[in-house]
C-alpha cells in the first residue's frame, strides 16, 4: 500500500531470532518498526518483570526500533505484596488517578527506562470503568507522569473518546492540559457501542468523533506520527486505503486549524517539578503495598467473583468482566485452534464456564492448558473420541517437552483435525 511510512508490532508476538517474513520485507524496504509492549503492567504494583523487560529490549535491537512503547494498565495483581494469589487480568485494566499510583508508576517507568536501550513511550489506555476517587484528571495525571520521568507520551485519541462515552472525560480538556511537547506518536482505532458502553474492538471503522479528536490535538501540536490500529476483520485494501486518507485529512484540516490560530498550541513556559508526592526514584513498600491492596481487590472482583470493592459501579464491573472472559475465550481460540475445532459450537460456552470459576494465573498458554484439564477432570466433552483427542493434545504440550510421536501417530493426528475441522 502506498504512503505507508511506519508499522506497529505487539512485542510479546514477535520472535527475535525468527522475524516474520513479512516483518523482514518491510524493514528491507525501509519502514520502521515500532514495538508495542502489552504484559509489562507499569501501572502494577509491583516492580517491573526484569524477564519482560529484557525480552522487550530484544526485540527492539532486533527490530532496529527508534523507541518501545507500553501500556499505562495494570495487567495482575495479588503475590508477595499482598500475601495473596497471584491474578492475572488478561488485558489493560486502568490505574487510579492518585498519588500514590502516580509515585508507583513514576517509579516503574524510571525503572524501565533504565533497562531499555531506545526511549520509552506510554499510551493512555480506553476504560470501560473508573476508579472511585481520583485526585487527578487524565491530562493533569499524564503532564506530571512526563514532567517528572521524561517518558514520551502515545496518545490514543480513539482511547480519549472511549473514555468520553464511558466515564464523561472531556477529550478537549485532556488535550489542553497535556505536555505535548511530549508526544511521541498518536494512535487511531475503531469500536463499537453496545448498551451505552463504547468498546476499543480495533476491528471497526473509525468514527467521526474520534477523527473529530485527532483533527483538535492536531491544531495544538504536529503529531510525528499517526498509526491506525487495526487487529482484525481486515477490509479490502481499497477501503482500509481510504479510511488512512481520512485520518490524513483530519490532520491536515487541524494543521490549517492551528496554523490559522485557531488552536491553542504547545504550553509555552518552563515546566515545573511536578506536583509533590513521593521523590522519583523506587518508593517503601507503603504506596506500593497499598496501591497492590486496591488493584487486588478490583482484580478479584473481576475474575474470581468476589465481591465489588466500595464505590465501584456494580454494572460497569459487570461488563468489564464479562469483556475479560470474553477476551480470553478469543485468545485461547487462537492459541489452541485444534481444541476450539474440537468441541466446535460448544468451545464458547464450555470456555465461559470455565473461565467463571477459574481465573487466569498465567499466560494464554498455559490458560489453553488449564482449560482443557477442566474438561478431562469434568464431564466434557462427552464422547470418547472427542475425550480421547482432548487428552492428547493435552499430553503433547504440557510436558517440559514434546512427546516422542508413535509411528503413524502424526499422520493419525492430522487426519484427525481435518475430519474434525470438515465435520464442523
Amino acid at each position: 500500500m502506498p504512503g505507508i511510512d511506519w508499522v506497529e508490532v505487539v512485542a510479546e508476538n514477535v520472535c527475535p531470532g525468527h522475524l516474520p517474513e513479512s516483518l523482514v520485507r518491510l524493514r528491507e524496504r525501509g519502514l520502521t518498526v515500532v514495538p508495542h509492549g502489552v504484559s509489562l503492567g507499569l501501572g502494577g504494583a509491583e516492580r517491573p518483570d526484569a524477564g519482560r523487560l529484557a525480552a522487550l529490549a530484544e526485540r527492539a535491537e532486533a527490530l532496529g526500533a527508534p523507541l518501545v512503547t507500553e501500556h499505562i494498565a495494570f495487567v495482575r495483581a495479588g503475590g508477595t505484596l499482598t500475601a495473596s494469589p497471584r491474578l492475572e487480568a488478561g488485558h489493560l485494566l486502568p490505574v487510579p488517578r492518585t498519588r500514590d499510583a502516580l509515585d508507583v508508576l513514576c517509579a516503574n517507568i524510571r525503572i524501565a527506562q533504565d533497562a531499555l536501550p531506545v526511549p520509552l513511550a506510554v499510551e493512555n489506555i480506553a476504560a470501560l470503568l473508573s476508579w472511585p476517587g481520583d485526585e487527578l484528571t487524565e491530562g493533569q495525571f499524564l503532564y506530571e507522569l512526563a514532567d517528572r520521568t521524561g517518558v514520551r507520551l502515545l496518545i490514543d485519541v480513539a482511547n480519549l473518546h472511549t473514555n468520553h462515552v464511558n466515564s464523561g472525560d472531556d477529550p478537549a480538556e485532556a488535550l489542553a492540559e497535556l505536555p505535548l511537547e511530549a508526544l511521541a506518536y498518536v494512535h487511531v482505532a475503531g469500536g463499537f457501542e453496545r448498551d451505552g458502553v463504547w468498546h476499543d474492538s480495533h476491528a471497526h471503522p473509525v468514527p467521526e468523533p474520534v477523527l473529530d479528536i485527532l483533527t483538535d490535538l492536531a491544531s495544538r501540536v504536529a503529531p510525528p506520527g499517526v498509526l491506525l490500529e487495526r487487529d482484525e476483520n481486515f477490509p479490502e485494501p481499497g477501503e482500509l486505503e481510504r479510511e488512512v486518507e481520512r485520518i490524513r485529512e483530519a490532520v491536515a484540516q487541524g494543521r490549517r486549524k492551528g496554523s490559522a490560530g485557531c488552536g491553542e498550541g504547545v504550553p509555552g513556559g518552563e515546566r515545573g517539578a511536578g506536583g509533590g508526592g513521593a521523590p522519583d526514584g523506587d518508593l517503601a513498600a507503603p504506596a506500593r503495598q497499598r496501591l497492590g491492596l486496591a488493584q487486588t481487590a478490583l482484580l478479584s472482583a473481576l475474575v474470581a467473583g468476589t465481591p465489588a470493592p466500595e464505590g465501584f459501579d456494580r454494572a460497569r464491573l459487570r461488563v468489564q468482566s464479562r469483556a475479560l472472559a470474553g477476551k480470553r475465550a478469543d485468545v485461547v481460540a487462537k492459541v489452541a485452534p485444534e481444541v476450539a475445532a474440537l468441541l466446535g459450537g460448544g468451545y464458547r460456552p464450555a470456555f465461559l464456564a470455565y473461565a467463571h470459576r477459574q481465573p487466569m494465573a498465567g499466560g494464554y498458554r498455559r490458560d489453553a492448558l488449564d482449560f482443557v484439564r477442566h474438561l478431562l477432570n469434568g464431564e466434557q466433552p462427552q464422547d470418547p473420541r472427542a475425550r480421547r483427542e482432548l487428552r492428547e493434545w493435552w499430553l503433547d504440550r504440557s510436558g517440559p517437552a514434546p512427546r516422542p510421536a508413535r509411528p503413524g501417530a502424526r499422520l493419525a493426528r492430522a487426519a484427525r483435525r481435518g475430519w474434525g475441522l470438515l465435520r464442523g
